[in-house]
């Protein structure tokens, strides 16, 4: 399972009414490619349509959308958002990860 913190939550639900999709409908994407300077980085974006090879998974009024592959990376993640000053943006604090970038966009295990 991926959860969703309340910040994040607050946050997607803001950027999918603005990008025209519906929080209650539609999805987010979480995945993982290889890239990034540590071997392995996340993606995120938003969805209409569910795959076949999807796992399905609602979390804090987010409804979360995962390829089989990416997710046995993904498990036990927790998607933050940290705002403010200093934030970084939405932030993955993934349990499988090793070892991650300055940035937190990339991992490896």
């Amino acid at each position: 399972m991926i959860k969703v913190s309340d910040t994040a939550s607050k946050k997607i639900v803001e950027m999918m009414q603005e990008d025209g999709f519906n929080a209650a409908n539609d999805y987010v994407r979480v995945g993982v490619k290889s890239g990034g300077c540590s071997g392995l980085s996340y993606e995120l974006k938003f969805d209409k349509e569910v795959g076949e090879n999807d796992k399905i998974f609602e979390d804090n009024n987010v409804r979360i959308a995962v390829e089989k592959k990416s997710f046995l990376y993904l498990a036990g993640t927790v998607l933050e958002f940290s705002g403010g000053l200093n934030g970084k943006g939405f932030v993955f604090n993934n349990p499988n990860a090793n070892r991650t970038c300055g940035c937190g966009e990339s991992f490896s295990l």
